[in-house]
Formats: structure tokens, C-alpha cells, sequence
């Protein structure tokens, strides 16, 4: 009879599977890190989206018709500070004037976390400069 071989994994065995697991595992961690990146990523987003959308909504809820200008602010949301420009400019419609959020993390950067734009009518009632005599802005 012959002599019975121990059973188990030689030394050989058992670091090529360490091996074959470290690697699994380091790619595993790499797909989750950039998933986590991309998470983060989607709400700085989803939050200066939602600056640039109470920018315009304050507008329409204080019926302004600002001027032809651009004008830069920050606000304050989900606890961090955003930097939004409001980029107002005429149409060929004279009762209505576009207006362009573009929001930022950082007031110098160059970098735009969110872009909106938006068209405001003039509901005052009240001819914008422009209009030729006698005629009244359009929708009011």
C-alpha cells in the first residue's frame, strides 16, 4: 500500500490565490472609489442646479425686470456657499428678457457646476424702454 499524501494546499498554492484575491480586491475598491466620486460629483451638481433654479424662481416671484446687466452673488445651500452670475440680456421680444445662472463652488473659478436659462416677461404693465409709442408689450 502506498503512503497516503497529506491532504491540503502547498505554500505555492495558497500565495497565487492571495494573489489572485489581492487583485480582485484592489479592483473592487477602485470601481467603488470612482462610483463614490461620481455620487459626489452628481450632487455639487444637483445643488448648484438648485441655486441657479431659486435665482430665477425669485425673479418671477418678485416680477422683476431687471436691467441688461450682469450681476454676481453667492447664496448659501445644503450648507456650503455657491457663487452665481445672472447674465440679463434684451430679446427681440421687448416684454421679454433672458437671463443666464451660471453657478460656481468658488467665486474665481472658471469651473461651472450649473448653467440655466431662463426668459422673464414684463407683467408690470408698463411699457419697457424700447417700445415704440402706442404699442403695449406683448401677453400683458
Amino acid at each position: 500500500m502506498r503512503p497516503r499524501r497529506p491532504r491540503g494546499f502547498t505554500l505555492v498554492e495558497v500565495l497565487v490565490a492571495l494573489a489572485v484575491l489581492a487583485i480582485a480586491l484592489t479592483a473592487v475598491m477602485r470601481t467603488l472609489a470612482q462610483a463614490i466620486d461620481a455620487t459626489a460629483t452628481l450632487r455639487e451638481r444637483h445643488v448648484a442646479l438648485w441655486v441657479a433654479q431659486n435665482r430665477l424662481a425669485e425673479h418671477q416671484i418678485r416680477r422683476d425686470w431687471p436691467a441688461a446687466d450682469t450681476k454676481d452673488g453667492d447664496t448659501e445651500i445644503g450648507g456650503e456657499k455657491w457663487f452665481w452670475r445672472e447674465q440679463v440680456s434684451t430679446t427681440p421680444e421687448s416684454a421679454i428678457r433672458r437671463i443666464e445662472i451660471t453657478v460656481r463652488r468658488q467665486a474665481g473659478s472658471e469651473d461651472t457646476q450649473a448653467r440655466l436659462v431662463g426668459y422673464l416677461r414684463n407683467t408690470t404693465g408698463t411699457t419697457p424702454p424700447g417700445t415704440p409709442a402706442g404699442t403695449t408689450p406683448a401677453g400683458t
